[in-house]
């Protein structure tokens, strides 16, 4: 049975009307015979008001250095364009804060995040069920902006980054201890790390490797789980996030291709291009 999900102090989805929805893309994995059924969920979460203004205002502005950029030189010399535009509309979909001052001109005194409302509904929700949480980001930024509400809930947390020195010993402490909840970055707890104390993963922003999404799912369905896992992906509605996700699930491993800088020409079309920068409702 999926955790209840608490209804958002925003408006997100109607978790009323739409949690059987959510309970029909739980989907159990093939797996070996010794391990538990994993259950994944997507939740999307809408921008709103502030937020949204500055996706657009964002989209908009990257949108034509990109297709400037394409026109002039190629997609193929051009890729440097595109992370950085994919970058910044990740940043503010993940929470406005992450972006820099200069990006596309746009305001810096956005902070509203409607991901970051939806993960505050959710923590306490699942701690409170006695459920042990990864959380993982791809930003330790964004990771800092959830310890400092986690800290405000007084909710007990670990957090490992690549500044960790001693990550035996707070591996060794999630996994014998009382703490429930555990942020990690992407580069710095990927792989490597045995967690089966968790029993419920948290993907903050999408990745657009599948592997290297389920290497991070990993560290706790893995060999020595003996609870159901619940997976939970937060994707922001109608973004970048969800139309590279579908790109990718047409065009398979073009999201690898595009963001290590080897896509072609052939390989991204102007319709992809259009579909990726769509405007929010569009």
């Amino acid at each position: 049975m999926l955790a209840k999900i608490p209804e958002s102090r925003i408006g997100l989805i109607s978790y009323s009307s739409e949690y059987k929805k959510l309970e029909d893309l739980g989907r159990p994995n093939e797996v070996a015979r010794e391990l538990p059924e994993k259950t994944e969920t997507l939740l999307r979460v809408e921008l709103d008001g502030a937020q949204r203004d500055l996706y657009e205002t964002v989209r908009a502005t990257m949108d034509k250095k990109l297709r400037d950029a394409i026109a002039e030189q190629g997609l193929a010399r051009s890729h440097i364009v595109v992370l950085d535009a994919l970058l910044k509309l990740r940043q503010v979909c993940c929470d406005p804060r992450l972006l820099k001052s200069d990006a596309a001109q746009a305001p810096v005194d956005v902070t509203a995040s409607a991901k970051l409302e939806l993960l505050l509904d959710l923590l306490p929700t699942l701690v409170e069920d006695g459920r042990r949480i990864l959380v993982f980001s791809q930003f330790t930024e964004m990771l800092a902006l959830i310890e400092a509400e986690l800290q405000r809930l007084q909710l007990k947390y670990l957090k490992l980054t690549g500044e960790t020195v001693d990550r035996a010993s707070m591996v060794s402490e999630f996994q014998t201890g009382d703490v429930p909840l555990f942020l990690i970055s992407l580069k710095a707890g990927g792989v490597g790390l045995n967690l089966t104390a968790a029993d419920t993963v948290i993907l903050y922003d999408p990745w657009w490797n599948p592997a290297v999404e389920q290497q991070a799912i990993d560290r706790a369905y893995r060999i020595g789980q003996g609870k159901p896992v619940f997976v939970y992906k937060l994707v922001a509605s109608g973004t970048v996030e969800e139309k590279m996700l579908e790109l990718q699930a047409r065009k398979a491993g073009l999201a690898d291709a595009l963001l290590g800088g080897v896509a072609s020409d052939a390989s991204l079309t102007s319709q992809d291009f259009d579909e990726l920068f769509k405007p929010l409702g569009g």
